[in-house]
């Protein structure tokens, strides 16, 4: 897929305010890791997530993505009306119906002319939600698009430590399918994307890669999707090492065509961003592409794995850090369960990013400190 008249315009993010640290989990976990005698720092030891982040416990994924995207349209001022399309791509949603998307574009009074709807692929979520909304404004069916989307991990990171803690019967093997849930946190990100001639910045969407690897649908997999409103008490089991070696193995395939639809060697990719999962599937994954760590820019250690929210915040704030600059070529290196990858080829020229909340780049085992922004 080739790109000629697509940019992506601006950013919007925002971050809850409370810090639940991995060490703070292991101590509600004492019960398990009694029994087991499983040794204290394990949790940061196997993912290097020191802390994630979770979203007060009567907020909606709504409420964050009204205001993330209302960063977005305020740091971009861009007219409402241009805006064709709202997508909401989150695993995270309202309710099984109305979409999500419908309560965001009522506050963010949004044209009645413009398309909305909810997309959900797992961690890939937000960027199919972009590629739909490049594909609309390639065609010249609308001018500008808002995709955004709210992933609250509470749920399932309480849901789980109430399991792990209540079934005697578990083993360490056993417990090794729950630690992924473990690692989920909460983020909000909106992206606004714009054709050529509306944008102000000039960061060119140029291409994009796809692969589906359906054969490993299995190996993430959460329990029945059922309709008990906001009672639901999500537990998810994830074969970790095998979701790892076949989502790199699904990485490298999608990342042959990706380069061959951008028209770009290997040298040609000046920075990354990737999806969050973790120290080791991050190594891995980019050892794999022949990718440097130095050119990749990561926010899972204070983080944690925000689903779909993941790879866009990381990029946002990755912006606001100053990892790219000016006529940079960018790779966005998306995988997500399924097994599915989308990777997005970008020539970036000048960032326009808004966000709100605390955060604390916290180095991985071995980097140097980054120093504590505010914003």
């Amino acid at each position: 897929m080739h790109y000629n008249n697509v940019c992506i315009e601006s950013f919007g993010y925002t971050l809850p305010d409370q810090i639940v640290t991995s060490d703070e989990i292991e101590r509600r976990l004492e019960p398990l890791y009694r029994r087991l005698r499983l040794p204290e720092g394990r949790l940061e030891l196997m993912t290097g997530i020191g802390q994630r982040r979770f979203w007060s416990q009567d907020s909606l994924p709504s409420d964050h993505s009204i205001t993330s995207a209302r960063h977005a349209l305020t740091a971009a001022d861009v007219d409402l009306s241009m805006v064709g399309a709202l997508i909401h791509g989150s695993v995270c949603r309202d309710y099984l119906e109305p979409a999500t998307a419908c309560r965001v574009h009522h506050a963010l009074g949004l044209s009645p002319d413009c398309m909305i709807y909810d997309v959900s692929n797992a961690c890939l979520g937000l960027i199919n939600g972009m590629l739909q909304a490049a594909n609309m404004i390639e065609l010249g069916q609308i001018r500008a698009a808002l995709v955004v989307g709210t992933e609250n991990g509470r749920p399932l990171v309480e849901t789980t430590i109430a399991s792990l803690n209540a079934n005697q019967s578990l083993t360490r093997q056993q417990v090794k399918y729950a630690v992924a849930s473990l690692t989920i946190g909460s983020g909000s990100c909106a992206v606004l994307l714009t054709d050529r001639e509306l944008s102000r910045t000039g960061n060119r969407l140029l291409a994009a890669g796809v692969r589906a690897s359906t054969d490993h649908h299995q190996l993430c997999q959460s329990d029945r999707d059922e309709a008990i409103g906001s009672g639901m008490h999500p537990l998810m089991q994830t074969d970790s090492e095998q979701l790892m070696q076949q989502g790199i193995a699904t990485g490298v395939a999608t990342f042959e065509r990706f380069l061959a639809h951008a028209r770009w060697e290997l040298e040609d990719i000046d920075k990354t961003f990737c999806h969050q999962v973790g120290s080791a599937h991050r190594k891995l994954m980019l050892d794999s592409l022949g990718i440097s760590t130095a050119i990749d820019f990561a926010t899972f250690p204070w983080l944690g794995n925000t689903g779909s929210v993941a790879l866009p915040i990381t990029m946002a704030i990755g912006l606001e850090c100053g990892h790219v600059r000016r006529d940079e070529n960018v790779a966005l290196l998306g995988i997500g369960s399924g097994i599915n990858s989308l990777m997005l080829a970008v020539n970036w020229q000048h960032s326009i990013v808004a966000g709100s909340g605390h955060y604390e780049r916290q180095a991985l085992k071995g980097e140097p400190q980054v120093a504590m922004a505010t914003l």
